[in-house]
Protein backbone atom coordinates (compact mmCIF):
# COMPACT_ATOMS: atom_id res chain seq x y z
CA UNK A 1 0.00 0.00 0.00
CA UNK A 2 0.92 3.32 -1.02
CA UNK A 3 0.69 6.53 1.55
CA UNK A 4 -1.33 9.15 0.35
CA UNK A 5 0.30 12.45 -0.31
CA UNK A 6 -1.14 15.78 2.30
CA UNK A 7 0.05 19.06 0.49
CA UNK A 8 0.61 21.18 3.43
CA UNK A 9 -0.42 24.96 2.96
CA UNK A 10 2.55 27.18 3.13
CA UNK A 11 3.18 29.79 5.25
CA UNK A 12 1.92 32.47 2.57
CA UNK A 13 -1.44 30.34 1.69
CA UNK A 14 -2.02 30.13 5.49
CA UNK A 15 -1.12 34.07 5.46
CA UNK A 16 -3.95 34.90 2.74
CA UNK A 17 -6.44 32.25 4.14
CA UNK A 18 -6.47 33.92 7.81
CA UNK A 19 -6.62 37.52 5.88
CA UNK A 20 -9.74 36.52 3.42
CA UNK A 21 -11.88 35.24 6.31
CA UNK A 22 -10.15 37.06 8.88
CA UNK A 23 -14.00 38.93 10.56
CA UNK A 24 -11.77 41.97 11.24
CA UNK A 25 -10.59 44.28 8.71
CA UNK A 26 -7.17 43.63 7.45
CA UNK A 27 -4.83 45.15 4.93
CA UNK A 28 -1.45 45.99 3.81
CA UNK A 29 0.48 48.68 3.50
CA UNK A 30 3.47 50.17 2.02
CA UNK A 31 6.04 52.29 4.05
CA UNK A 32 4.67 54.83 1.76
CA UNK A 33 1.33 54.98 2.68
CA UNK A 34 -0.25 52.60 -0.66
CA UNK A 35 -2.52 50.43 0.18
CA UNK A 36 -1.56 46.79 -1.46
CA UNK A 37 -4.03 44.44 -0.34
CA UNK A 38 -7.43 44.34 1.42
CA UNK A 39 -9.58 41.69 2.91
CA UNK A 40 -13.55 41.64 2.30
CA UNK A 41 -14.12 42.47 6.17
CA UNK A 42 -12.62 46.39 5.44
CA UNK A 43 -14.05 46.46 1.82
CA UNK A 44 -17.12 45.68 3.21
CA UNK A 45 -16.70 48.17 6.33
CA UNK A 46 -15.81 50.98 4.53
CA UNK A 47 -17.73 50.45 1.01
CA UNK A 48 -15.45 50.25 -1.38
CA UNK A 49 -14.50 47.53 -4.12
CA UNK A 50 -11.07 45.98 -3.98
CA UNK A 51 -10.23 47.50 -7.07
CA UNK A 52 -11.13 50.79 -5.73
CA UNK A 53 -8.97 50.59 -2.49
CA UNK A 54 -6.00 48.90 -4.35
CA UNK A 55 -6.02 52.59 -5.92
CA UNK A 56 -6.20 54.47 -2.59
CA UNK A 57 -3.64 54.98 0.39
CA UNK A 58 -4.31 55.10 4.09
CA UNK A 59 -4.18 59.13 4.04
CA UNK A 60 -7.15 59.29 1.64
CA UNK A 61 -9.23 57.30 3.90
CA UNK A 62 -7.99 58.74 7.29
CA UNK A 63 -10.51 61.44 8.40
CA UNK A 64 -8.57 64.62 8.33
CA UNK A 65 -9.11 65.41 12.24
CA UNK A 66 -7.23 62.42 12.90
CA UNK A 67 -4.15 62.23 9.87
CA UNK A 68 -1.84 64.53 12.01
CA UNK A 69 -1.82 61.81 14.56
CA UNK A 70 -1.81 58.90 12.90
CA UNK A 71 1.40 60.45 10.29
CA UNK A 72 3.21 60.98 13.92
CA UNK A 73 3.01 57.37 14.28
CA UNK A 74 3.99 56.17 10.97
CA UNK A 75 7.19 58.35 11.29
CA UNK A 76 8.19 56.95 14.86
CA UNK A 77 7.84 53.26 13.24
CA UNK A 78 10.09 53.69 10.32
CA UNK A 79 12.25 55.72 12.64
CA UNK A 80 12.44 52.32 14.53
CA UNK A 81 11.32 53.88 17.73
CA UNK A 82 8.34 51.73 18.01
CA UNK A 83 7.73 48.33 15.92
CA UNK A 84 4.12 48.46 16.40
CA UNK A 85 1.23 50.51 17.52
CA UNK A 86 -2.66 50.82 18.17
CA UNK A 87 -4.78 53.88 17.83
CA UNK A 88 -8.60 54.95 17.52
CA UNK A 89 -9.31 56.76 14.38
CA UNK A 90 -11.98 57.94 12.13
CA UNK A 91 -12.12 56.05 8.70
CA UNK A 92 -13.92 57.72 5.42
CA UNK A 93 -16.02 55.43 4.26
CA UNK A 94 -17.71 55.33 -0.07
CA UNK A 95 -21.00 56.40 0.70
CA UNK A 96 -19.08 59.81 2.87
CA UNK A 97 -20.18 58.48 6.45
CA UNK A 98 -17.80 57.42 8.83
CA UNK A 99 -16.92 54.68 10.80
CA UNK A 100 -14.57 54.81 14.16
CA UNK A 101 -11.93 52.09 13.94
CA UNK A 102 -9.60 50.23 16.52
CA UNK A 103 -6.73 49.99 14.37
CA UNK A 104 -3.29 48.23 15.05
CA UNK A 105 -0.43 48.04 13.20
CA UNK A 106 3.12 46.12 12.76
CA UNK A 107 6.00 46.82 10.72
CA UNK A 108 7.29 44.47 8.92
CA UNK A 109 11.26 44.94 8.11
CA UNK A 110 13.50 42.56 6.34
CA UNK A 111 16.42 41.14 7.93
CA UNK A 112 18.80 43.94 7.34
CA UNK A 113 16.44 46.28 9.26
CA UNK A 114 14.37 47.76 5.99
CA UNK A 115 10.59 48.28 6.33
CA UNK A 116 8.78 46.20 3.84
CA UNK A 117 5.31 47.09 4.29
CA UNK A 118 2.69 46.95 7.58
CA UNK A 119 0.18 44.71 8.74
CA UNK A 120 -2.94 46.97 9.89
CA UNK A 121 -5.89 45.12 11.42
CA UNK A 122 -8.86 47.30 11.92
CA UNK A 123 -12.13 46.51 14.13
CA UNK A 124 -15.31 48.76 13.69
CA UNK A 125 -16.41 49.89 16.57
CA UNK A 126 -18.90 52.67 15.55
CA UNK A 127 -21.60 51.38 17.70
CA UNK A 128 -19.59 50.79 20.64
CA UNK A 129 -17.93 54.33 20.78
CA UNK A 130 -21.73 55.58 20.07
CA UNK A 131 -22.56 53.87 23.31
CA UNK A 132 -19.68 55.05 25.33
CA UNK A 133 -20.62 58.43 24.40
CA UNK A 134 -24.01 58.14 24.86
CA UNK A 135 -22.95 56.92 28.14
CA UNK A 136 -20.64 59.48 29.09
CA UNK A 137 -23.12 62.41 28.06
CA UNK A 138 -26.03 60.59 30.52
CA UNK A 139 -23.07 60.39 33.36
CA UNK A 140 -22.64 64.44 32.69
CA UNK A 141 -25.73 64.95 32.98
CA UNK A 142 -26.54 62.98 35.68
CA UNK A 143 -23.53 64.62 37.61
CA UNK A 144 -24.71 67.74 36.42
CA UNK A 145 -28.32 67.04 38.12
CA UNK A 146 -27.26 65.70 41.05
CA UNK A 147 -24.75 69.41 41.66
CA UNK A 148 -28.05 71.14 40.79
CA UNK A 149 -29.80 69.13 43.17
CA UNK A 150 -27.60 69.30 45.87
CA UNK A 151 -27.09 73.52 45.19
CA UNK A 152 -30.89 73.59 45.56
CA UNK A 153 -30.98 71.15 48.68
CA UNK A 154 -28.46 73.02 50.33
CA UNK A 155 -30.23 76.41 49.52
CA UNK A 156 -33.71 76.27 50.71
CA UNK A 157 -35.08 78.29 53.33
CA UNK A 158 -36.73 74.71 54.24
CA UNK A 159 -35.15 72.33 56.92
CA UNK A 160 -35.14 68.86 54.87
CA UNK A 161 -34.36 65.57 56.74
CA UNK A 162 -34.05 61.81 54.78
CA UNK A 163 -34.40 59.52 57.58
CA UNK A 164 -33.27 55.43 56.77
CA UNK A 165 -36.09 52.94 57.82
CA UNK A 166 -33.61 52.38 61.40
CA UNK A 167 -34.24 55.83 62.05
CA UNK A 168 -30.54 57.33 60.50
CA UNK A 169 -30.09 60.65 59.55
CA UNK A 170 -29.26 59.86 55.28
CA UNK A 171 -28.90 63.30 54.08
CA UNK A 172 -29.85 67.27 56.22
CA UNK A 173 -29.68 70.50 54.61
CA UNK A 174 -27.70 73.29 55.37
CA UNK A 175 -31.67 74.95 57.05
CA UNK A 176 -32.10 71.46 59.12
CA UNK A 177 -28.27 71.89 60.67
CA UNK A 178 -29.27 75.18 61.75
CA UNK A 179 -32.40 74.07 63.89
CA UNK A 180 -30.45 70.52 65.06
CA UNK A 181 -27.68 73.38 66.46
CA UNK A 182 -30.55 75.16 68.07
CA UNK A 183 -32.24 72.24 69.43
CA UNK A 184 -29.10 70.49 70.80
CA UNK A 185 -26.11 72.98 71.36
CA UNK A 186 -23.98 70.55 72.62
CA UNK A 187 -24.06 68.52 69.48
CA UNK A 188 -26.49 65.68 67.75
CA UNK A 189 -24.93 62.16 66.81
CA UNK A 190 -27.13 61.92 63.32
CA UNK A 191 -30.19 59.49 64.48
CA UNK A 192 -34.37 60.01 65.85
CA UNK A 193 -34.59 59.32 69.62
CA UNK A 194 -33.15 62.83 71.47
CA UNK A 195 -35.48 65.20 72.41
CA UNK A 196 -32.87 68.01 73.05
CA UNK A 197 -34.43 71.19 73.67
CA UNK A 198 -38.38 70.41 71.93
CA UNK A 199 -41.11 72.07 73.25
CA UNK A 200 -44.70 71.35 72.73
CA UNK A 201 -46.89 74.38 70.70
CA UNK A 202 -47.45 76.32 73.91
CA UNK A 203 -44.01 75.97 74.77
CA UNK A 204 -44.97 74.20 78.20
CA UNK A 205 -42.83 71.03 78.45
CA UNK A 206 -40.26 69.00 76.53
CA UNK A 207 -41.79 66.74 73.88
CA UNK A 208 -41.51 62.89 75.08
CA UNK A 209 -39.58 60.59 72.57
CA UNK A 210 -42.83 59.70 71.33
CA UNK A 211 -44.06 62.79 70.18
CA UNK A 212 -41.05 63.36 68.12
CA UNK A 213 -41.67 63.90 64.68
CA UNK A 214 -38.66 61.96 63.80
CA UNK A 215 -39.58 59.26 65.63
CA UNK A 216 -43.26 59.45 64.43
CA UNK A 217 -42.01 59.39 60.63
CA UNK A 218 -40.18 56.04 61.02
CA UNK A 219 -43.17 54.34 61.96
CA UNK A 220 -44.56 54.79 58.53
CA UNK A 221 -47.14 58.12 59.72
CA UNK A 222 -47.28 60.91 57.35
CA UNK A 223 -48.43 64.15 59.09
CA UNK A 224 -48.84 67.78 58.02
CA UNK A 225 -47.91 71.29 60.41
CA UNK A 226 -47.13 69.38 63.60
CA UNK A 227 -46.25 73.20 65.66
CA UNK A 228 -43.18 72.42 67.54
CA UNK A 229 -40.24 74.51 69.29
CA UNK A 230 -36.67 74.20 69.67
CA UNK A 231 -34.32 76.25 71.53
CA UNK A 232 -32.94 76.65 74.94
CA UNK A 233 -33.79 80.52 75.58
CA UNK A 234 -36.99 81.36 75.49
CA UNK A 235 -36.31 84.59 73.58
CA UNK A 236 -34.70 83.41 71.33
CA UNK A 237 -36.79 80.05 70.30
CA UNK A 238 -38.05 79.02 66.71
CA UNK A 239 -41.47 77.84 65.54
CA UNK A 240 -41.47 75.01 63.63
CA UNK A 241 -44.03 73.93 61.39
CA UNK A 242 -43.11 69.58 60.41
CA UNK A 243 -44.79 67.71 57.49
CA UNK A 244 -43.66 64.24 56.99
CA UNK A 245 -43.76 61.38 54.37
CA UNK A 246 -43.15 58.17 54.34
CA UNK A 247 -41.10 56.29 51.37
CA UNK A 248 -41.38 52.78 50.92
CA UNK A 249 -39.53 50.57 47.89
CA UNK A 250 -40.94 48.70 44.60
CA UNK A 251 -42.85 46.00 47.24
CA UNK A 252 -44.17 48.22 49.32
CA UNK A 253 -41.86 47.83 52.31
CA UNK A 254 -40.90 51.37 54.25
CA UNK A 255 -37.49 52.27 53.64
CA UNK A 256 -37.83 55.86 55.63
CA UNK A 257 -39.25 59.02 55.61
CA UNK A 258 -38.49 62.76 54.48
CA UNK A 259 -39.66 65.54 56.77
CA UNK A 260 -39.62 69.22 56.04
CA UNK A 261 -39.15 71.61 59.05
CA UNK A 262 -40.62 74.96 58.35
CA UNK A 263 -39.80 78.25 60.30
CA UNK A 264 -43.04 79.89 61.11
CA UNK A 265 -42.21 82.18 64.24
CA UNK A 266 -42.63 85.15 63.10
CA UNK A 267 -46.26 83.87 61.86
CA UNK A 268 -46.91 82.56 64.94
CA UNK A 269 -46.04 85.67 66.72
CA UNK A 270 -47.73 88.11 64.47
CA UNK A 271 -51.11 85.51 64.93
CA UNK A 272 -50.88 85.82 68.92
CA UNK A 273 -50.18 89.65 68.71
CA UNK A 274 -53.24 90.24 66.84
CA UNK A 275 -55.16 87.70 68.88
CA UNK A 276 -54.35 89.81 72.09
CA UNK A 277 -55.40 92.87 70.17
CA UNK A 278 -58.42 91.48 69.11
CA UNK A 279 -59.22 90.33 72.54
CA UNK A 280 -58.17 93.53 74.13
CA UNK A 281 -59.89 95.83 71.97
CA UNK A 282 -62.94 93.27 72.18
CA UNK A 283 -63.11 93.02 75.86
CA UNK A 284 -62.83 97.22 76.06
CA UNK A 285 -65.57 97.74 73.59
CA UNK A 286 -67.82 95.66 75.53
CA UNK A 287 -68.86 97.43 77.82
CA UNK A 288 -69.40 101.35 76.77
CA UNK A 289 -71.53 98.85 73.88
CA UNK A 290 -73.53 97.70 75.91
CA UNK A 291 -74.18 101.21 77.77
CA UNK A 292 -74.60 102.65 74.83
CA UNK A 293 -77.47 100.31 73.80
CA UNK A 294 -79.18 100.67 77.07
CA UNK A 295 -79.63 104.20 76.56
CA UNK A 296 -80.53 104.49 72.97
CA UNK A 297 -83.45 101.97 73.85
CA UNK A 298 -84.67 104.43 76.79
CA UNK A 299 -84.36 106.98 74.47
CA UNK A 300 -86.44 104.91 72.03
CA UNK A 301 -89.10 104.36 74.16
CA UNK A 302 -89.52 107.74 75.85
CA UNK A 303 -92.68 110.02 74.66
CA UNK A 304 -90.41 113.08 74.93
CA UNK A 305 -88.69 112.11 71.37
CA UNK A 306 -89.98 113.74 68.04
CA UNK A 307 -91.01 111.16 64.99
CA UNK A 308 -87.86 112.24 63.73
CA UNK A 309 -85.88 111.69 66.83
CA UNK A 310 -87.42 107.72 66.93
CA UNK A 311 -86.26 107.30 63.38
CA UNK A 312 -82.30 108.95 64.28
CA UNK A 313 -82.58 106.67 67.60
CA UNK A 314 -83.46 103.82 65.57
CA UNK A 315 -80.42 103.67 62.71
CA UNK A 316 -77.85 104.67 65.95
CA UNK A 317 -79.45 101.38 67.47
CA UNK A 318 -78.99 99.57 64.35
CA UNK A 319 -75.30 100.86 64.02
CA UNK A 320 -74.62 99.70 67.81
CA UNK A 321 -76.14 96.55 67.24
CA UNK A 322 -74.25 95.44 64.30
CA UNK A 323 -70.83 96.92 66.26
CA UNK A 324 -72.19 94.54 69.70
CA UNK A 325 -72.56 91.52 67.07
CA UNK A 326 -69.15 92.39 65.58
CA UNK A 327 -67.74 92.58 69.19
CA UNK A 328 -69.41 89.47 69.72
CA UNK A 329 -67.76 87.75 67.11
CA UNK A 330 -64.43 88.82 67.82
CA UNK A 331 -64.33 87.61 71.77
CA UNK A 332 -65.72 84.31 70.19
CA UNK A 333 -62.67 83.92 67.85
CA UNK A 334 -60.19 85.38 70.63
CA UNK A 335 -62.25 82.11 73.05
CA UNK A 336 -61.80 79.66 70.27
CA UNK A 337 -58.39 80.70 70.00
CA UNK A 338 -57.68 80.10 73.58
CA UNK A 339 -59.24 76.09 73.73
CA UNK A 340 -61.76 77.19 75.98
CA UNK A 341 -64.52 75.26 75.56
CA UNK A 342 -67.79 76.27 72.77
CA UNK A 343 -70.51 74.27 73.15
CA UNK A 344 -72.29 73.30 75.97
CA UNK A 345 -75.08 70.87 74.19
CA UNK A 346 -78.73 70.59 75.85
CA UNK A 347 -82.00 69.31 74.02
CA UNK A 348 -83.15 71.86 72.38
CA UNK A 349 -85.93 72.00 69.06
CA UNK A 350 -83.27 72.77 65.53
CA UNK A 351 -87.10 73.77 64.21
CA UNK A 352 -87.99 76.52 66.46
CA UNK A 353 -84.44 77.68 66.21
CA UNK A 354 -84.44 78.33 62.38
CA UNK A 355 -87.79 79.63 62.61
CA UNK A 356 -86.78 82.51 64.87
CA UNK A 357 -83.38 83.05 63.04
CA UNK A 358 -85.52 83.71 59.68
CA UNK A 359 -88.29 86.11 61.41
CA UNK A 360 -85.00 88.04 62.99
CA UNK A 361 -83.56 87.92 59.39
CA UNK A 362 -86.58 89.25 57.85
CA UNK A 363 -86.09 92.82 58.87
CA UNK A 364 -82.67 93.05 56.65
CA UNK A 365 -84.47 90.66 53.84
CA UNK A 366 -87.26 93.07 53.29
CA UNK A 367 -84.98 96.28 53.10
CA UNK A 368 -83.11 94.83 50.41
CA UNK A 369 -85.90 93.33 48.42
CA UNK A 370 -84.85 89.46 49.57
CA UNK A 371 -87.16 86.85 50.11
CA UNK A 372 -86.45 84.23 53.06
CA UNK A 373 -88.22 80.37 52.39
CA UNK A 374 -88.26 77.81 54.90
CA UNK A 375 -88.56 74.02 54.62
CA UNK A 376 -88.56 72.25 57.73
CA UNK A 377 -90.60 70.08 60.02
CA UNK A 378 -92.40 71.34 62.64
CA UNK A 379 -90.10 69.69 65.34
CA UNK A 380 -87.13 68.70 65.17
CA UNK A 381 -85.22 67.51 68.35
CA UNK A 382 -81.45 67.00 68.82
CA UNK A 383 -78.76 67.84 71.26
CA UNK A 384 -76.72 70.62 70.59
CA UNK A 385 -75.95 73.83 72.24
CA UNK A 386 -79.17 76.40 70.93
CA UNK A 387 -77.12 79.47 71.16
CA UNK A 388 -74.42 79.06 69.41
CA UNK A 389 -76.70 76.71 66.54
CA UNK A 390 -78.74 80.06 66.26
CA UNK A 391 -75.30 81.86 65.80
CA UNK A 392 -74.56 79.44 63.09
CA UNK A 393 -78.05 80.18 61.48
CA UNK A 394 -77.88 84.26 61.82
CA UNK A 395 -74.54 83.85 60.32
CA UNK A 396 -75.35 82.24 57.45
CA UNK A 397 -78.75 83.79 56.92
CA UNK A 398 -76.72 87.31 56.82
CA UNK A 399 -74.63 86.35 54.67
CA UNK A 400 -77.03 84.72 52.27
CA UNK A 401 -79.23 88.12 52.89
CA UNK A 402 -76.22 90.32 52.12
CA UNK A 403 -75.42 88.83 48.56
CA UNK A 404 -78.35 88.50 47.16
CA UNK A 405 -79.29 90.68 44.34
CA UNK A 406 -82.94 92.39 45.27
CA UNK A 407 -86.02 90.52 44.02
CA UNK A 408 -83.69 87.22 45.32
CA UNK A 409 -84.95 84.44 47.43
CA UNK A 410 -82.77 82.60 50.19
CA UNK A 411 -83.97 79.09 50.97
CA UNK A 412 -83.05 77.47 54.15
CA UNK A 413 -83.88 73.66 54.52
CA UNK A 414 -83.70 71.22 57.46
CA UNK A 415 -83.60 67.25 56.38
CA UNK A 416 -83.29 64.49 58.65
CA UNK A 417 -80.78 61.79 57.16
CA UNK A 418 -78.76 58.79 58.11
CA UNK A 419 -74.75 58.83 58.04
CA UNK A 420 -74.08 55.01 58.18
CA UNK A 421 -75.98 54.25 61.54
CA UNK A 422 -75.45 57.52 63.49
CA UNK A 423 -78.51 59.94 62.73
CA UNK A 424 -77.84 63.50 61.18
CA UNK A 425 -79.67 66.55 60.76
CA UNK A 426 -78.77 68.48 57.58
CA UNK A 427 -79.33 72.40 57.38
CA UNK A 428 -78.75 74.08 53.84
CA UNK A 429 -78.80 78.12 53.38
CA UNK A 430 -78.80 78.60 49.28
CA UNK A 431 -78.83 81.99 47.72
CA UNK A 432 -79.46 83.03 44.20
CA UNK A 433 -76.27 85.85 44.30
CA UNK A 434 -73.72 85.90 41.68
CA UNK A 435 -71.92 83.39 43.56
CA UNK A 436 -68.16 83.29 44.73
CA UNK A 437 -65.00 83.77 43.08
CA UNK A 438 -63.13 80.33 41.97
CA UNK A 439 -60.43 81.65 43.79
CA UNK A 440 -61.89 82.63 46.68
CA UNK A 441 -63.86 79.57 47.28
CA UNK A 442 -61.11 77.37 49.34
CA UNK A 443 -60.56 80.44 51.60
CA UNK A 444 -64.14 81.02 52.70
CA UNK A 445 -63.47 79.29 56.13
CA UNK A 446 -60.65 81.12 56.49
CA UNK A 447 -60.30 83.96 59.58
CA UNK A 448 -60.78 87.61 58.72
CA UNK A 449 -60.57 86.26 55.25
CA UNK A 450 -62.60 88.68 52.18
CA UNK A 451 -63.35 87.31 49.09
CA UNK A 452 -63.01 89.72 45.81
CA UNK A 453 -67.11 89.08 45.35
CA UNK A 454 -67.59 90.85 49.06
CA UNK A 455 -65.50 94.17 47.69
CA UNK A 456 -67.07 94.26 44.44
CA UNK A 457 -70.63 94.66 45.39
CA UNK A 458 -69.48 96.88 48.30
CA UNK A 459 -71.06 94.04 51.12
CA UNK A 460 -69.61 95.06 54.55
CA UNK A 461 -68.32 92.52 56.85
CA UNK A 462 -65.35 91.19 59.29
CA UNK A 463 -64.58 87.82 57.93
CA UNK A 464 -65.30 86.18 60.56
CA UNK A 465 -68.83 84.68 59.81
CA UNK A 466 -67.90 81.67 58.19
CA UNK A 467 -64.94 80.82 60.11
CA UNK A 468 -67.26 80.96 63.51
CA UNK A 469 -70.03 79.01 61.29
CA UNK A 470 -67.09 76.39 61.12
CA UNK A 471 -65.73 76.44 64.40
CA UNK A 472 -69.09 75.95 66.03
CA UNK A 473 -70.30 73.18 63.93
CA UNK A 474 -66.99 71.20 64.18
CA UNK A 475 -67.38 71.39 68.24
CA UNK A 476 -70.78 69.64 67.55
CA UNK A 477 -68.69 66.88 65.80
CA UNK A 478 -70.25 68.11 62.55
CA UNK A 479 -69.23 69.35 59.36
CA UNK A 480 -69.66 72.31 56.98
CA UNK A 481 -69.15 72.27 52.83
CA UNK A 482 -70.05 75.04 50.18
CA UNK A 483 -71.12 74.55 46.95
CA UNK A 484 -70.63 78.33 44.40
CA UNK A 485 -71.40 79.16 40.70
CA UNK A 486 -72.05 82.39 39.28
CA UNK A 487 -75.42 80.45 37.75
CA UNK A 488 -76.63 78.58 41.00
CA UNK A 489 -75.76 80.93 43.58
CA UNK A 490 -73.64 79.91 46.92
CA UNK A 491 -75.35 76.89 49.10
CA UNK A 492 -73.90 76.08 52.86
CA UNK A 493 -74.85 72.64 54.23
CA UNK A 494 -74.31 72.05 57.75
CA UNK A 495 -73.93 68.53 59.11
CA UNK A 496 -74.65 67.83 62.93
CA UNK A 497 -75.00 64.71 64.62
CA UNK A 498 -78.45 64.17 66.67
Amino acid sequence: MVASRVDVPSTDDLWRLTMEHSPVGMAIVSPAGDILTTNAALCDMLGYEPDALATMSFQDLTHPDDLAADLRLVDQALAGDISSYRVTKRYLCADGGVVIGDLSVALLRTPGGEPVHFISQVADITERQAFVERLDAAEAAADAERRTAHAVFESLTVGILQLGADGSFLAHNARLRDFIGLAFPEGHPGGTGLVGFTYDADQQRLLTVEELPSVRAVTGESFDDVLLWIGEDAGSRRALSVSSRPLHDRVGALTGAVLAYHDVTDSVRATKAKDDFVSTVSHELRTPLTTALAYLELLDESDDVSVEGHQQVAAARRSMLRLSHLVADLLFVTRAASGSQLVDPYRVDVATILAEAVEAASLDAERAGVGLVLHCPRSVVAVADGMRLRQVVDNLLANAVSFSPPGGCVTTTLVEGADTDDAQLVLTVADEGEGIDAADLEHVFDRFHRGDNARRLGVPGSGLGLDIVRTIVEAHGGRVTIESSPVAGTSVSVVLPR
